[in-house]
């Protein structure tokens, strides 16, 4: 019983660690936005799945949310589906405040994300659609590697965290056919999180 108790007394200090390093974060991106509308990240600050997009939707940006609204749903019953707790994910975007031209976001506010990585430790990235992945690729991502634009195939991205490229969600979300290729892509992690250890 002492080992147990040893274990979460652990996890809980890696848990407040991690909420104290994320709760940073977002006070520092919202200083820089200077009282405009930031999408912040959404989850456990120790997940295993990380959930990762270019920039925010209206409405995300309207609720101070990433992945709040339409696309959120979406993967919430997806989740749903492939038996994945919600409560193993966490999500974020690169670019957390409006800007007309995304490409003009700060590349200090972008790279934030490196950070998020570091303070989550999850052990699959879902980056979702182009823009994210080449951001994520050129950001320098500790012993990263790069990825490719193969929709559903588990790549490395580091020696601790693995990949899934998925079409952007809300890009796919009007369309029927572009649902059915995002679900193509983005079903691989149900299996993926099927077969992971529970230890």
């Amino acid at each position: 019983m002492a080992a147990a108790g040893t274990t979460d007394e652990i996890y809980k200090r890696y848990l407040d660690k991690a909420i104290k390093e994320i709760l940073r974060l977002e006070h520092e991106v919202a200083a820089a936005a200077e009282g405009q509308p930031v999408a912040q990240p959404t989850g456990h600050p120790l997940a295993t799945i990380f959930l990762l997009k270019y920039g925010p939707q209206l409405q995300e940006l309207e609720e101070g949310v990433a992945f709040y609204g339409r696309a959120g749903s979406a993967l919430m019953k997806s989740f749903k589906r492939l038996g994945i707790d919600p409560l193993a994910v966490y999500g974020t975007v690169f670019v957390k405040c409006p800007v007309g031209d995304t490409d003009l976001a700060a590349p200090e506010c972008r790279a934030r994300v490196v950070q998020e990585l570091a303070i989550v430790q999850p052990r699959m990235v879902v980056v979702m659609g182009d823009e994210a992945l080449e951001e994520l690729n050129d950001v320098g991502v500790p012993l990263g590697r790069r990825l490719k634009a193969t929709p559903g195939e588990v790549q490395r991205l580091t020696p601790s965290c693995e990949a899934i490229w998925c079409p952007d969600i809300d890009r796919s979300l009007d369309d029927e056919a572009a649902k059915r290729e995002f679900w193509r892509a983005f079903r691989t992690l149900g299996d993926w999180y099927a077969d992971l250890p529970p230890y």
